[in-house]
């Protein structure tokens, strides 16, 4: 394993486990270097087949891989297949050792882990999923599956694109504020005309805490600024990273 890719440091029940990974340790060649996960982005298939194969070395099983297209839609992975590719933004499961991922280059992966290890959840959360409820729809569909609306849910944010960095135009805003006023403050002016600055991670926090889920960790990189990411506001044409995550045996 890359001895850069990412434990989350989060205190959850032991037999939850999360990985993210970042570029290294791959073979896919510029602009895609080197650990680049999406089979859609223009890379060689047979570099993001080998890639993949090198993650799975660290996995139980292969990932539940989505078509993601920045919805709310989220799969129920107690029913795949194991081969089909669900399209979809999020994914849940109570299945020990069932893999779940969410594949992102600025966008906000959401890991999402009931208290008792009972299901677990992982959203894709762009802007425009996380205006429209994509972490709502994936907390909800965690809590239907035991018909428990108060089932105790933990979250960790993964590398997104950071507030230093998230230049958006004023109807992203005026988007979010029109659903929660208190997300004025997840914005600031820039520099350029009519231009903010937003907080992805401010944004999702207020979403989960709006949920009842306040125990909240991550949401500190920048996969704008840290080379070690792939970023497709900076690169335009680059891979994937990954954040998976599993209920383990132990």
């Amino acid at each position: 394993m890359s001895k850069n890719w990412i434990r989350p440091d989060w205190q959850v029940h032991p037999q939850v486990h999360a990985l993210i990974t970042n570029r290294e340790g791959g073979v896919s060649l510029a602009p895609y270097a080197s650990l680049n996960l999406g089979s859609h982005v223009g890379d060689a298939p047979e570099a993001v087949k080998e890639n993949r194969a090198i993650l799975r070395k660290h996995l139980p099983s292969e990932p539940v891989w989505l078509n993601q297209v920045h919805g709310i839609s989220v799969f129920d992975a107690d029913a795949w297949d194991g081969q089909s590719i669900p399209s979809a933004d999020a994914v849940i499961t109570t299945q020990v050792n069932r893999v779940l991922s969410i594949m992102t280059a600025d966008c906000l992966p959401v890991l999402l882990v009931s208290k008792d290890a009972r299901v677990i959840g992982a959203a894709h959360a762009g802007w425009r999923g996380l205006c429209a409820g994509v972490i709502e729809a994936t907390v909800s569909a965690m809590r239907s599956q035991f018909s428990d609306p108060g089932l105790e849910v933990q979250a960790y944010l993964g590398p997104a694109i950071g507030p230093k960095a998230f230049e958006v135009g004023a109807e992203v805003r005026d988007a979010f504020i029109k659903q929660n006023a208190k997300s004025d403050s997840a914005f600031k002016a820039s520099h350029n005309d009519g231009k903010y600055l937003a907080d992805i991670y401010q944004l999702a926090r207020l979403r989960l805490h709006a949920l009842g889920v306040d125990d909240i960790k991550g949401g500190q990189a920048c996969t704008y600024q840290d080379q070690q990411f792939f970023s497709y506001r900076r690169d335009q044409v680059t891979g994937r990273l990954a954040s998976l995550l599993w209920i383990g045996n132990s």
